[in-house]
């Protein structure tokens, strides 16, 4: 089973209780063709920096990232094109709309809570603010040039910060910066995880082993 797999099937786990089925329906077929890209991140950045090891939660803190990253994608698809201002649109487009609604909530929410008790809880709090941000300014300013804190690179960072935390590791700055440089490559909508995540990234998150969580600290704060 490839890491893709397991993110996915993580993901689908963790909205096993879902009801009504219909929902949950529209929940996995989004989960079905959506890039694993940032589930799988959080995997390698754990994985390639400890190989010996993989933590009992590292499948959930995968899963927790992807889903905010389903959640948060949907919602800005949903902002910029609005359903609900379709001219002539049915009253099963209607439906359809609220269901997205409510799973880009659900996602977020399902995401949430599977990264409450780790280290990266905070992180993921401040990647759906900087969104907010970002897209009332967007949507205010419709020509504006993508933000250097697009979904993309805020979600790559703490996919990083998840993974590299499973295994006891702090990320350093410089590790965090190139993991945002690296979703920054792309805008609103991300390739397979075996496209996006690239060798130069995989190779900083094998290095980052031989960093302690003093050294990782020091540099994050700018004191080596």
């Amino acid at each position: 089973m490839d890491d893709a797999v397991r993110v996915r099937t993580a993901a689908q786990n963790a909205l096993e209780a879902i009801d009504p089925p219909r929902l949950k329906t529209v929940l996995f077929e989004r989960l079905k063709t959506a890039s694993m890209a940032p589930g799988v991140l959080v995997w390698q950045s754990a994985t390639l920096c400890e190989p010996a090891r993989q933590p009992a939660d590292l499948p959930q803190r995968a899963a927790g990232v992807q889903l905010i990253y389903e959640g948060l994608r949907l919602t800005r698809t949903l902002s910029h094109e609005p359903p609900w201002e379709r001219d002539g649109a049915a009253l099963e487009g209607d439906l359809d709309a609220d269901l997205d609604i409510l799973a880009a909530d659900i996602f977020v929410s399902r995401g949430f809570y599977l990264l409450a008790r780790t280290e990266a809880a905070t992180a993921a709090v401040e990647t759906v603010q900087t969104f907010g941000r970002e897209q009332t300014q967007q949507l205010a300013e419709p020509n504006r040039a993508v933000s250097d804190e697009s979904l993309e690179a805020t979600i790559f960072s703490l996919a990083v910060r998840a993974g590299l935390t499973a295994v006891g590791t702090e990320p350093t700055e410089e590790l965090l910066v190139a993991a945002m440089t690296a979703g920054r490559d792309y805008e609103d909508a991300l390739p397979p995880a075996a496209a996006a995540l690239s060798e130069s990234l995989r190779r900083r998150l094998t290095e980052s082993s031989t960093a302690t969580p003093d050294e990782a600290v020091a540099s994050s704060t700018g004191d080596s």
